[in-house]
């Protein structure tokens, strides 16, 4: 007989050390204890590995993980064996592959992480005939589809491996796809259309703000100063990745290590481990780096420039605050990013072009919203959020919006009336009537747009430039002249309004209180306990968060328990860890 959901609860409780479950992990579980196949749409911090690691240690046989970076696995499997589950990978720089094989035909597995492209080899599916299996879970399952963002090949060929085993059911998890990707995860797993289980794509814990780039490096040094914890940095290239950490260092006084494919390898894996393990480091990244962490405890995540697409974006933030406390995600954007982007785009295939302008039309709409951004985001994913959500930067402090159509149809005379072979500074000159030789050579002073903005209007062109080439109203050529392009003339014609926001001096400052402040009372019992955390976690060499998150530091120091059986009513607090970390931390706390 199957276990059921009221087993699945009492061992929530003994292996993880929380009282119930969340959102709807419990309807995902009890339909994998029901042996049903399932693809589960779950916000990043809400749960997902739960999901198949409870199971796994309630059925007969071996959970199969199917994740897409070592890194990543080896970051689970850490957490998994602290929590008692018998948990093995199975990767290309595994020395002990043939005690795990053994350990899988024996039956001493409860979890098995695998990559993709192990998987798909020949030999495996011998391997799992060996062995009982008891579900196959797909992480990143979004990989699988060529519509979504992060399209690996080596998915599609996890059905006919798992067709083999018909019996065993199927769970696939993702953070990151909307419908059409979703559509085409089920039919690429061969998972049922009823299977599919969304648990909404809300962070309420983030906070999201966007603001125009001025002086890059300065603003993230700032954002850096004003927000301790660990945090990521995303910049474009890999020259950016170690300019923008030398900067930040220096700028600093903080840990600011880079992070890119080009680095050498053993860079690349020693400062993806000391980021791990550090309680404050920042890193400087492509986007190379990400989906391989699992880190809880990232307080901020900063974009240098605009990321790839709303799914990107999405997928990127949401690596900040995965244990729930508060952090926060800030883009820095210019114009150039989205010259850059439908560049790029009209390089692709044909076929590829209208999706990859839909969605980059999207983030335009993101960028330049005068309302509630998080209500932008998860409308793109098709839910219907109330329209303020208090904990974004428009939110926080509504911007002014400005209607600029009249500004809008002067500047875009300006660039057709100059040949469309001029950059900004030059436009603006036109039109606010600067003398300028450049301008008198030309005749540009004899044209009817020169001169024709006031000072007043004049501070608005900038930013109304910027959000013409966000909407794509303006492109740029070979050789930085802004052209006109897609709805320009119904500008120009009055068919279609422009409106742009006006942020005033200093904004985006607010909202510091909610950040992500580890011991926000400042009590000194709590940063006791942070400095065992830190010394248990050196001596079994695994990062803090594997031992104990702040949220259950931060409960200890509150409750201050007084016995192991106080202790276990803190939640996170399971039977393994009790064992092995209770008496420590209960000293700590008689001693304080």
């Amino acid at each position: 007989m199957a276990p059921d959901l009221a087993t699945a609860q009492a061992e929530l409780r003994r292996i993880f050390g929380f009282a119930d479950f969340r959102g709807r992990q419990a309807e995902v579980i009890e339909r994998v204890l029901a042996g049903q196949s399932t693809l589960a749409v779950m916000p990043t911090g809400a749960g997902k590995s739960l999901t198949y690691q409870l199971p796994a240690t309630l059925l007969e046989g071996t959970c199969v993980v199917v994740s897409p970076l070592i890194a990543l696995m080896h970051d689970q499997l850490r957490s998994a064996r602290a929590n008692g589950i018998r948990a093995a990978t199975l990767t290309s720089v595994d020395a002990d592959w043939r005690e795990t094989i053994d350990a899988f035909r024996a039956g001493e597995l409860d979890l098995l992480y695998v990559a993709p492209e192990r998987a798909s080899q020949p030999g495996f599916a011998g391997m799992l005939r060996d062995g009982r299996l008891a579900l196959f879970a797909v992480d990143e399952a979004h990989c699988v589809s060529e519509w979504g963002h992060d399209f690996r090949p080596d998915y599609r060929q996890l059905r006919p491996l798992m067709d083999l085993f018909p019996a065993v059911p199927r769970l696939a998890l993702t953070a990151t796809a909307d419908a059409h990707t979703r559509a085409d995860v089920l039919a690429q797993l061969g998972i049922p259309a009823d299977g599919l289980v969304i648990a909404g794509f809300d962070r309420p814990n983030i906070r999201y703000a966007i603001r125009p780039r001025q002086s890059g490096s300065r603003q993230l040094a700032d954002l850096l100063a004003e927000q301790p914890g660990p945090g990521i940095v995303y910049a474009q290239t890999r020259r950016q990745v170690e300019q923008l950490a030398e900067k930040l260092a220096a700028e600093t006084g903080r840990e600011v290590r880079p992070y890119h494919a080009g680095l050498p390898a053993e860079v690349r894996s020693a400062n993806q481990a000391a980021f791990v393990a550090s309680e404050d480091m920042v890193i400087c990244a492509t986007i190379a780096f990400g989906m391989g962490i699992d880190k809880p405890d990232v307080r901020l995540v900063a974009h240098a420039g605009v990321p790839k697409s709303i799914e990107a974006y999405y997928q990127e933030t949401g690596r900040a605050g995965r244990d729930g406390d508060p952090a926060l995600a800030v883009m820095l954007w210019g114009a150039g990013d989205f010259v850059t982007a439908r560049q790029r785009v009209a390089e692709l295939e044909e076929a590829r072009q209208p999706g990859e302008r839909a969605r980059l039309d999207a983030l335009a709409g993101l960028v330049e919203t005068p309302g509630c951004r998080r209500a932008v985001l998860l409308r793109h994913f098709g839910e219907d959020p109330p329209p303020t959500c208090g904990n974004c930067d428009n939110c926080l402090d509504p911007p002014k919006v400005v209607d600029a159509t009249e500004l809008a149809r002067k500047l875009l005379s300006a660039a057709y009336r100059t040949g469309q072979s001029f950059g900004l500074g030059h436009l603006q000159k036109v039109l606010t009537g600067a003398a300028d030789e450049r301008i008198t050579q030309r005749g540009h002073d004899k044209l009817s747009v020169f001169g024709i903005v006031e000072r007043e209007e004049a501070r608005l062109i900038a930013p109304l430039a910027r959000a013409l080439q966000a909407r794509g109203a303006l492109a740029a050529n070979d050789h930085g002249g802004l052209v006109l392009a897609g709805d320009a003339r119904a500008i120009l014609t009055g068919d279609a309004e422009v409106a742009i926001v006006q942020p005033p001096e200093g904004r985006g400052r607010r909202g510091r209180s909610r950040g992500a402040v580890p011991n926000p009372i400042g009590d000194p019992l709590f940063d006791a306990l942070r400095e065992l955390r830190r010394a248990l976690a050196a001596e079994a060499k695994v990062p803090p968060y594997v031992v104990f998150h702040d949220s259950v530091l931060r409960d200890m120091a509150a409750a201050r328990p007084a016995s192991l059986a106080e202790l276990s009513g803190i939640p996170g607090v399971g039977e393994k860890k009790r064992a092995a970390y209770g008496e420590a931390f209960l000293k700590v706390i008689r001693e304080n």
